[in-house]
């Protein structure tokens, strides 16, 4: 796995702030919440990797170029 350049990773900090809200479409993991779980991102690691907090209780980071999620707005997804 190679880990993104710096200016990935800020632009990935850009796009995902904290509180930012994201539903999995997928990721590859025995425990990984189920795809569509929706959660909020706490922030990013130097790796680009979400710090997540899914409304499961899952704390499942989202990994940079292996897990896939997309941004939601839940007051229009209610």
């Amino acid at each position: 796995m190679r880990f993104p350049n710096k200016e990935t990773v800020e632009r990935i900090r850009r796009e995902y702030s904290a509180g930012a809200r994201v539903e999995l479409v997928r990721m590859e993991d025995v425990q990984s919440p189920p795809v569509g779980t929706k959660g909020t991102v706490l922030g990013v690691d130097d790796t680009g990797s979400l710090l997540m907090r899914w409304d499961t209780g899952s704390g499942l980071n989202v990994v940079y170029g292996e897990d896939i999620v997309r941004k939601v707005d839940d007051l229009s997804d209610q």
